[in-house]
């Protein structure tokens, strides 16, 4: 079990390096207003859904081929390009997750095949930008919920422990800022994580990622 650990480890971050590098080019984060004739993709931009982060409006825009992130309120107009709508993610109302503290974090997730992409933007001292990483979760959850307690959103993504039908999974942290926090032991199938269909495990039940 810990091989196959070891392997899906190292796919999966094999397959965020390649989703990072393979993001739009062009503008990234555009501090301009927008108007009504904004695209996404091939059509007009339609409003998906939206949440406030403190005195800041999140809202998800799709069209057809593509998508945008817009934030408007007290830290000014933002715009990103939404990287999971390029590479082809669905897009719908439970799409977007957003925890406001000090350093304020948002996740945009959509299903892609039988797998979930992720985006985070993050907002400190009232100023949005990108996370560092993109995200991959092959076993049908991918969250935030601040699993270290620093008072800062993780990203928690349940993951299958070998290629193909197996139901053997373990659960994959991120901090926002980038690195691995830690990987929980392979259970035989995903509903036996910790705290499944929602897992948030304990920093106890945490390893370090086993990486090739």
């Amino acid at each position: 079990m810990q091989v196959t650990a070891v392997v899906a480890a190292a796919v999966v971050v094999a397959g965020l390096v390649f989703a990072y590098f393979q993001r739009p080019g062009g503008t990234d984060s555009d501090p301009s207003g927008t108007d009504a004739g904004m695209r996404c993709g091939t059509t007009v931009c339609q409003v998906v859904i939206g949440r406030s982060v403190g005195g800041d409006l999140v809202e998800l825009l799709r069209g057809t081929g593509g998508g945008r992130i817009r934030i408007t309120g007290e830290s000014g107009p933002f715009i990103f390009e939404m990287t999971i709508a390029e590479s082809g993610a669905t897009v719908d109302d439970k799409s977007l997750q957003c925890v406001e503290a000090p350093l304020s974090a948002c996740l945009v997730r959509g299903a892609h095949n039988a797998e979930l992409l992720g985006e985070v933007l993050v907002r400190k001292d009232g100023t949005w930008s990108r996370a560092p990483a993109a995200y991959l979760a092959t076993a049908g959850y991918l969250g935030l919920h601040d699993v270290n307690e620093d008072g800062t959103a993780d990203v928690v993504a349940a993951q299958l422990a070998c290629d193909g039908q197996c139901g053997t999974a373990f659960v994959q942290v991120f901090s926002v800022l980038g690195p691995d926090i830690g990987c929980t032991t392979a259970a035989p199938a995903r509903d036996q994580l910790p705290g499944w269909p929602a897992p948030v495990p304990k920093m106890s039940q945490l390893r370090p990622c086993a990486v090739s």
